[in-house]
């Protein structure tokens, strides 16, 4: 998902892929596309506003990158191999349903639903907090950020409603723009560092486990949405090798320009203004280059985090569909206009994010962003626990001969997957997972509903009924 971390990068090709009868594309990916696929899936909106969400827990919050990106790894392969096994389109959906049965895949598909309207909101609120730095006469009125958050949001949204192609489109033109900035402050920003910011190392007045635990489960945000980089092996020249690689070089790159702009951030600014800051790298590069230089950095900022609201809202419509064409999902959401795009998923999704987005905007923007990021990173934290096992249930049901070696490579790399997915989710904090519980427990309802209405069906078309 920032995803999804962005994610609609890896759907286009999946779209396009088609399903097990469709025609093999003419043009094969490779490694370096295959790379470029993953950097630009995962960089988006959260690194444009993590270092204020981070800045409490300063400089150990770096500790908390490196295992987020360690786990992040794990993750990768785990998809990587997950998408040489099941080539079915659905990611996360598929690998559990697969697994697991009906309703384990309906499970994720809920909670992957619900983790890319949440992190649609999430996305909407950094975006009006960059907003609010290129108009200042503004910043302090809340109800400003609010109208920007929620009119971005519907704007994005009609573009989707409105086909595919549109959304594409927009996807392209922004994505282009949207590693510049960073890599400018990643690179040149070392010359302004200040040694006596990053003393006290753990200031958040937590014990170094917990604050590492915290910082590790807010920096997950930013690599959302890796999974959906795992090309079906028809679209990859040696998928068995390429997948893998490009996934790990991918997540690679990204750690390194997250690490260089947390480290760049908390050295810069004193961790009072960082906190603070509703637009934090827009205020580094202020404090570094002047008004010009801040101004730049916070339009590369809007034009991120707008791509990756685009592309979250695209797949906050393709989930819930691909759902419901399967009969997982009640059939309202395969609903489509005549363009073909899934308006009612669409509509449903961007309603549920403009709610989100309300309950929690009169906290502040960071406040606001760190709460929702948190609640959309719990959420994916539950596929990705199912899908880290889920090859092991494959091969079994398969009636697989499993040798040692096999075996134990597949249970070392799943359990730790398993276990880095747990540890995040305690680090998410007890009212995260307290809601984040809710909300999944919510879709049981659904599941039941969908099962009497296909079972009537079923008993309607009988004919010895």
């Amino acid at each position: 998902m920032e995803s999804a971390s962005d994610s609609t990068e890896a759907t286009v090709p999946n779209g396009a892929a088609g399903g097990a009868g469709s025609q093999p594309r003419t043009a094969a990916l490779g490694l370096l596309a295959c790379t470029a696929l993953v950097v630009g899936n995962m960089i988006g909106s959260g690194v444009f506003l993590l270092p204020a969400s981070l800045a409490k827990f300063g400089a150990i919050s770096i500790a908390g990158w490196v295992l987020t990106s360690i786990g992040a790894i794990v993750l990768a392969l785990v998809f990587g191999r997950l998408a040489r096994v099941i080539a079915k389109p659905g990611g996360p959906y598929a690998f559990a349903r697969e697994g697991f049965g009906d309703f384990a895949g309906f499970l994720i598909a809920w909670g992957y639903w619900i983790a890319i309207w949440a992190g649609n909101a999430a996305i909407a609120v950094a975006f009006a907090g960059y907003m609010t730095f290129l108009l200042p006469s503004v910043s302090d009125q809340n109800l400003f950020g609010l109208i920007a958050a929620l009119a971005a949001l519907w704007f994005v949204t009609l573009v989707n409603i409105r086909g595919i192609s549109e959304a594409a489109f927009v996807q392209v033109v922004t994505t282009v723009l949207k590693i510049l900035p960073l890599l400018a402050l990643a690179v040149f920003g070392w010359f302004w560092l200040q040694a006596d910011h990053f003393v006290p190392v753990n200031p958040s007045g937590q014990s170094d486990g917990s604050a590492i635990a915290a910082t590790a489960a807010l920096t997950l945000w930013a690599y959302l949405g890796l999974e959906s980089a795992t090309v079906p092996a028809g679209d990859v020249r040696r998928p068995e090798v390429t997948i893998p690689r490009a996934t790990i070089l991918g997540v690679l790159f990204a750690a390194v320009v997250y690490i260089a702009v947390t480290v760049v951030s908390i050295g810069v600014l004193p961790r009072e203004v960082l906190s603070a800051s509703s637009a934090p790298l827009a205020d580094v590069a202020r404090h570094m280059w002047g008004e010009l230089g801040g101004m730049l950095v916070a339009l590369g900022a809007i034009v991120s985090t707008f791509g990756t609201l685009n592309g979250f809202t695209l797949l906050s419509g393709q989930v819930p569909y691909g759902a419901a064409l399967d009969r997982v999902f009640p059939k309202f959401f395969a609903e489509t206009s005549r363009s073909g795009a899934p308006v009612n998923a669409l509509i449903v999704s961007s309603v549920l994010a403009s709610i989100l987005v309300l309950m929690n905007f009169s906290k502040g923007l960071v406040e606001a962003f760190t709460f929702i990021i948190l609640l959309a990173t719990m959420t994916s934290l539950v596929p990705y626990a199912f899908c880290s096992l889920a090859e092991i249930m494959i091969r079994i049901k398969r009636g697989e001969t499993l040798r040692s070696r096999a075996l134990a490579g597949m249970t070392g790399l799943g359990g730790l997957g398993f276990i880095y997915s747990l540890l995040a989710i305690y680090g998410s904090g007890q009212d995260v997972v307290f809601y984040g519980f809710l909300l999944l427990l919510a879709g049981i309802p659904v599941f039941v509903l969908i099962r009497y209405r296909q079972a009537r069906t079923k008993l309607t078309e009988s004919p010895n009924s």
